[in-house]
């Protein structure tokens, strides 16, 4: 996916699920059914559970090419 990452704005390498959750324009239960799934990418640190911005860009690149090969089979 071309474009910057969130965090080239913000200088934020980690977001909170509530940030992500805005990032993505997802709900609270979306966001860890993705993360429970495998497709969204997580890290804790003590019991805070952590999106790296990294992960945040390639679950976008993820669902930018699902929407591609979706199209390309309709």
């Amino acid at each position: 996916m071309s474009g910057p990452l969130p965090s080239a704005t913000h200088g934020c390498q980690l977001y909170r699920v509530p940030e992500a959750m805005q990032l993505l324009s997802l709900s609270r239960t979306v966001i860890y059914e993705q993360i429970r799934s495998g497709r969204l990418r997580s890290v804790t640190q003590g019991r805070t559970r952590l999106i790296p911005a990294e992960a945040i860009t390639d679950y976008v690149a993820l669902l930018v090419r699902e929407a591609t090969d979706d199209a390309g089979t309709a």
